[in-house]
């Protein structure tokens, strides 16, 4: 036992004393940090600006007027502004104080950003298919950006069908996704002014009557109340999946890329000379899933530390936090001790790379189906899968951190089957690795491997 600690200590040390190591382990929090704070500076949303010229061919004669009245540029500033305090009112409270301080600023570059478009009437008999060609014809002042075709019902009811009609919409080729936008806004709410306007009606009122405040709701606890966070409950199983695979990969990679240069190099005979086989991969295995540890602690304190921040953190259960551990141990000596297993079989990391690839479809199948998992937890296939080796811990701690978590006695059986598998998982590994440690030459397949386990 000893001997199995100093081999975890060295391949420990060997790993977390490296540069490489660290640098590893706080790119992701500087990348984030980046992200946040100093990307959005750097990217200058407020210099987009609106502009072109739009022909409307408007039979009508009502939604021309409409259309040239909310394109005032005052007109368009008040609306953004109005509807930027309407999304503020419905953030949650930690993100109105900070939004709120930036509102003055928001306002000044709203009224900054009034498109600028000139709006040219043609006539209702205009011949559409000849006026197209307008579109591409070359301007010295602005773009032509589009041709507006309003429908002859489109203000009131033709006949005696009761539907209203709306408009063709014609653009020129390259148009930005938020010109476009705001081309079909323009026109709606031209269309709805002329059409209230003509049942004299006044669209105020009628937007009070049929506007409904949404408040945020409340998350109420035995213990405390706070407000609800939007989209929490659905990212949060995610969340753990992605930590439980960072800090898998995180170790288990290390560990596949020390055996095979171990081998190559021929310091695995010396190791041989002091340590047997099973001491040799109980002890790798030991010391990578330290290293793990390390990078799963850095993760985990730096989410709590975030959700404390942000007042979050009484969403989260901190059982889940034990659980995490739990099956994280489960699965990296599921996978780890598989990896291990082939870095001792193959010669070069290339080689590594046929025999590695089935393991790491298996770990990354949670990533493609956690929106099935995260929407419905206790569907068949969420079920079959929690007890599904050697994916079952993802899944399994993926349906506790939903809003539906799973009976208790199903958690502890996907343990049980868990550690079932690591048993049968390690059993596997060292005959593997007992064998493929001194063997050098052509690199083994699946069938190679398992004649391996066999004869062992």
């Amino acid at each position: 036992m000893n001997r199995i600690v100093q081999i975890a200590i060295r391949d420990f040390l060997a790993v977390v004393m490296t540069k490489g190591f660290i640098i590893g382990l706080l790119i992701m929090p500087a990348f984030l940090a980046v992200s946040i704070i100093v990307f959005p500076r750097f990217i200058d949303g407020g210099s987009f600006q609106v502009e072109g010229e739009y022909a409307v061919v408007d039979p009508t004669g009502a939604v021309f007027p409409e259309m040239d009245a909310l394109l005032d540029p005052r007109t368009i500033s008040e609306q953004r502004i109005e509807e930027f305090r309407q999304r503020l009112d419905q953030a949650p409270e930690f993100l109105r104080g900070v939004a709120g301080t930036a509102l003055e600023q928001a306002m000044i570059e709203e009224l900054g950003l009034a498109p600028n478009v000139r709006l040219l009437q043609r006539p209702a008999d205009t011949d559409v298919e000849a006026e197209k060609a307008w579109l591409n014809e070359a301007s010295d002042g602005l773009r032509h950006t589009a041709l507006i075709v309003v429908h002859e019902n489109a203000v009131e009811a033709a006949g005696s069908d009761p539907g209203f009609g709306s408009y063709d919409l014609f653009v020129a080729p390259n148009l930005d996704d938020r010109d476009l936008s705001f081309i079909h806004t323009t026109i709606r709410d031209a269309i709805i002014n002329a059409r209230v306007s003509r049942q004299s009606l006044d669209r105020d009122a009628l937007e009070s009557v049929l506007r409904v405040a949404r408040p945020s709701s409340i998350t109420v606890r035995p213990d405390a109340e706070q407000d609800t966070m939007p989209g929490l409950n659905f990212m949060l199983p995610m969340a753990f999946v992605i930590l439980l695979f960072m800090g898998l990969m995180t170790g288990s990679g290390t560990m596949l890329t020390s055996m095979i240069e171990e081998k190559s190099s021929r310091v695995v005979e010396i190791l041989l000379s002091a340590v047997s086989p099973m001491e040799l991969m109980a002890g790798k295995l030991l010391g990578s899933v330290a290293v793990s540890l390390v990078a799963m602690g850095l993760y985990l304190g730096i989410g709590l530390i975030a959700l404390s921040s942000l007042s979050l953190f009484g969403l989260l259960d901190p059982r889940l936090i034990v659980y995490l551990m739990i099956f994280f141990l489960i699965a990296f000596f599921v996978v780890g001790s598989l990896f291990l297993a082939i870095g001792a079989s193959v010669n070069e990391l290339s080689e590594a790379q046929q025999l590695q690839m089935p393991v790491m479809l298996l770990v990354l199948s949670p990533m493609l189906l956690w929106p099935l998992v995260s929407r419905d937890p206790n569907s068949t296939l969420a079920v079959v899968l929690s007890f599904l080796p050697p994916v079952n811990p993802f899944f399994m701690l993926m349906r506790m951190a939903s809003t539906q978590p799973p009976p208790l006695w199903q958690v502890w059986l996907s343990i049980a089957v868990g550690a079932a598998s690591v048993a049968v998982a390690v059993w596997v590994a060292a005959k593997v690795f007992r064998i493929g440690l001194l063997m050098y030459g052509k690199p083994p397949n699946f069938r190679t491997l398992l004649r391996w386990v066999r004869q062992a």
